[in-house]
């Protein structure tokens, strides 16, 4: 119960914060998108960029309503932000879990605090488009294994760190903002064609808007894996028509908006996957070559189709005229009336 008063009081607070609280807090839904499609029961679990630590407390949450065992987890992480690291440290002593965040908050790109760390599971919404990153002292860095990234955005260095802490038979859920799928600005096109055709991109998910409390910039969620069980393919799903408005400004997933993530990118893995215009897709290496290693959902799944009308154009526009025309009619009687009882009242018009 303490856990998740102060989980809530997390997203209450970053709900109200706005950018700043998106600093340190991942809308639940997104965290347990990627829960779900990863389906962590045990192993080593890694964030590298871990907030308040969102992305461990939905791994427990998962492995609880599956009847597992969260001691089957090692928990490893890092943070930036000395008071975002406290954070995660109270928010998980207050879980009973030990977590491994290393003696102190630091920079994941220029001090690496588990750098041997080879991860089954990483999970991960680092800062979007980070600029000044520390490219200049890690030009070398055994890390780029697909290329150098730019200094102008830290994308594809998220990317290959947590590539480079994979296990072999490791996976990755990351968010990231969509420029990640189809920049080729300084190099990071290079960078993408060479992970993709690595065969490590399993799936990409395209997002609504209005799911963060901090960024309004479209969004995307990445699952790399090291060993895919559909070689040479790669899953496209367009969920940017799920979820729902919760106020004015936020848009939240259902539980069953999450489960119909989950369960297509199931299918896909099990290979049964059918098609689906306009959500779907499974795509081929080759025919992503074609698109010039473009990872967007939308140039691979298409437009929904919709049902032909079959009322011919003179027949629907002579209906729709009489019923503009009766529509005009009714609105002469009410101005007429409104006239009548402002004059009985003294006003006239």
């Amino acid at each position: 119960m303490l856990g998740r008063t102060y989980e809530y009081c997390l997203e209450q607070f970053a709900a109200y914060e706005g950018k700043n609280g998106g600093e340190f807090y991942t809308p639940t839904s997104i965290v347990k998108t990627i829960v779900e499609i990863l389906k962590p029961f045990n192993g080593r679990v890694y964030d590298p960029a871990c907030g308040s630590g969102g992305m461990f407390v939905q791994s427990e949450t998962f492995i609880e309503n599956h009847s597992g065992n969260i001691n089957n987890l090692s928990i490893y992480g890092q943070e930036a932000n000395a008071d975002t690291w406290k954070m995660a440290k109270i928010n998980m002593a207050i879980r009973g879990i030990e977590p491994n965040f290393g003696p102190h908050q630091a920079d994941t790109f220029t001090n690496d605090l588990h750098p041997t760390l080879k991860a089954d599971y990483i999970m991960a919404n680092p800062p979007f488009n980070l600029k000044k990153w520390g490219a200049d002292k890690l030009a070398d860095d055994v890390r780029w294994k697909y290329g150098t990234p730019p200094d102008s955005n830290a994308n594809y260095a998220w990317i290959q760190h947590m590539i480079h802490h994979l296990a072999p038979n490791g996976k990755i859920g990351l968010v990231l903002a969509n420029g990640s799928l189809s920049s080729t600005q300084s190099g990071e096109g290079d960078i993408r064609k060479a992970i993709i055709e690595d065969d490590l991109v399993e799936g990409i998910v395209a997002l609504p808007a209005q799911l963060f409390y901090s960024v309004t910039i479209p969004a995307c969620l990445w699952f790399i894996s090291k060993n895919k069980k559909q070689k040479g393919k790669t899953v496209f799903i367009d969920a940017r028509n799920l979820g729902h408005m919760v106020d004015r400004k936020h848009r939240d997933f259902t539980d069953d908006d999450i489960q119909k993530i989950a369960k297509t990118f199931e299918a896909f893995q099990e290979g049964t996957l059918e098609n689906e215009k306009g959500f779907c897709a499974v795509v081929e290496t080759e025919d992503i070559a074609e698109q010039d290693y473009i990872l967007t959902p939308g140039r691979y799944v298409g437009v929904e189709d919709r049902e032909e009308d079959s009322e011919p154009f003179e027949e629907k526009m002579e209906r729709l005229t009489a019923e503009l025309s009766e529509l005009f009619k009714q609105s002469h009687v009410l101005e007429e009336e409104i006239k009548q009882r402002l004059e009985e009242i003294g006003f006239e018009i």
